[in-house]
Order: C-alpha cells, then sequence, then structure tokens
C-alpha cells in the first residue's frame, strides 16, 4: 500500500483531471480511497477538484467519524455513499463520483449503459445499470446503489451522476473515463441513426477474457437486444438501401428546399 502523502498526492491530481475534463463542474463530485479496515481518505466539501492540494484531503473512519483535525475543512456529505461502497465491496479500496455530461444525461434520461457496444466497455465495466433517484448528501443514495455495487463496479445515479468503483484510485478513476467515452459513443451512433449492437456469442468471448486475463472488479453481462431511445427502436443492422436509417420528420421539407436549390444553380449554370 502506497504511503498516506502518496494517496493524498493522487487524489489531488484525480480530481484536477476530473475537473479538466469536464466531469465536474464548480464543487462537484468526490473521491475516496480506503487505507485500511479503519482509515479512508475523502476529499472535502466546498471545494472544487481542480483547486484541490493535499492539506485538503481528510480521514475519516469507517462510520464517517473525522480523524484529521482541521478548523478549515469538512468531508464530503456524499461521504455516506462510499462507506456503503466499502462495506458491501471488500475488493474495493477507491470510488470516484463525478457528473460527466453524457453520462449523467443518460442517467436523467434513466437509460442504463447495459449494451453489448464497445468491446473494451463490456471488458472493462460491464453493464451499467441506473440506480433509482436518492436525496444527495442523505442515506437515500446509499439505499438506492446497495443492489447494483454488489454486480457492477460502474453505476448511473438517476437525475445525479456516475459512480466508479476500483481496486485503487487509478482503477477506478479509468472506469469514469471508460463509462464517459462509452456514453459519449453511444449517443454519438443514436443521433447517425443507428447502433450496432454485439451478438451474444461475441458477448460471451468477451467475458471469457475477463477470467482469462484475472481482470479484478465484479461486472454483469451486457444485453444483446436492439438499443431503445425513449421508445423508438434503434436498428442494429444497416438500414435497407437507399435509407438513412431513422427517419427525420423534416426529411421531405429538406429534400424539397435541397432540389430548389440544386435547380437554381443549374439555371444560373453554376
Amino acid at each position: 500500500m502506497a504511503r498516506e502523502w502518496e494517496v493524498k498526492k493522487l487524489i489531488v491530481e484525480i480530481g484536477r483531471r476530473l475537473w479538466q475534463r469536464g466531469y465536474v463542474a464548480a464543487n462537484d463530485g468526490n473521491i475516496s480511497v480506503r487505507l485500511n479496515d479503519r482509515e479512508i481518505l475523502t476529499t472535502p466539501t466546498g471545494v472544487s477538484k481542480g483547486f484541490m492540494n493535499t492539506a485538503m484531503i481528510l480521514k475519516v473512519d469507517e462510520n464517517g467519524n473525522l480523524l484529521s483535525r482541521s478548523s478549515t475543512y469538512k468531508p464530503s456529505s456524499e461521504i455516506k455513499m462510499h462507506l456503503e461502497v466499502y462495506r458491501e465491496r471488500a475488493d474495493i479500496s477507491a470510488v470516484v463520483h463525478a457528473h460527466p455530461p453524457y453520462c449523467t444525461g443518460f442517467a436523467v434520461a434513466n437509460i442504463p449503459l447495459d449494451r453489448c457496444i464497445l468491446p473494451e466497455a463490456i471488458f472493462t465495466i460491464g453493464s451499467v445499470p441506473v440506480a433509482e433517484y436518492g436525496l444527495p448528501s442523505s442515506t437515500e443514495i446509499p439505499e438506492k446503489i446497495r443492489p447494483y455495487i454488489q454486480k457492477s463496479d460502474a453505476v448511473l445515479l438517476q437525475n445525479h451522476g456516475a459512480l466508479t468503483l476500483g481496486s485503487d484510485l487509478i482503477n477506478a478513476y479509468y472506469k469514469m473515463e471508460t463509462l464517459e467515452h462509452t456514453a459519449h459513443i453511444v449517443w454519438n451512433a443514436v443521433q447517425l441513426g443507428s447502433v450496432n449492437v454485439l451478438p451474444e456469442e461475441e458477448a460471451q468471448r468477451l467475458m471469457a477474457l475477463r477470467e482469462k486475463y484475472h481482470v479484478s472488479g465484479q461486472v454483469s453481462a451486457c444485453e444483446t437486444e436492439p438499443l431503445a431511445i425513449k421508445d423508438r427502436k434503434i436498428e442494429t443492422s444497416a438500414p435497407p438501401s437507399g435509407q438513412a436509417g431513422v427517419k427525420d420528420p423534416d426529411e421531405a421539407l429538406i429534400k424539397a428546399i435541397t432540389q430548389e436549390i440544386m435547380e437554381s444553380l443549374k439555371k444560373k449554370n453554376i
């Protein structure tokens, strides 16, 4: 285990990365690292994750009681969520909570990232559920995430953000990056009109690779059914020849305008 001051430096660095990548705004988000069965380092409340220093990082016990002496800083109000993870998962040593825009968009839309789409995401985080909404800073969020954290290292928090768990802080942070990267790509694919979901046999092969390489953590198998967005089924195969997938309701108007412009250019010999 790294020395405590080294862990504090890493928490500051990860906080800076979260802020630089736009995963948090203002004083959003929180990070924690379990040092041992009795001591946990956590980020303070009311401080931007992009402007922390090691003196701000606090130590609490397994019940959230402050062990550090500080007249200026208090532990994150979301520490209850982190403590719930540590109680439920002995294999987890770090937790990252942030509000990445694409992940949070899916969380607000109540759409889980649970389809077999990107091999890297299937391999790393598997199926990502959406935990029901709970009041921030209360005991509601720990209660809402409890059913999911035993079988997933990444959870979307409805109308709130995302939570990732790891064997160490880098591991937990990388899962947050993978989660947001996946959400962004899925969103782009939806805008293009078609999301190709990998078949069951490919999902099984990817999960087998996790076992082969002894990848740590808990993940659930992804779904192989077509992805539905707001009651609209996105086709998993290429659209028929001459079609562009999901039709835009204004497509006829756009075609008519385009044709009119083309005719005008022809008359002007352009």
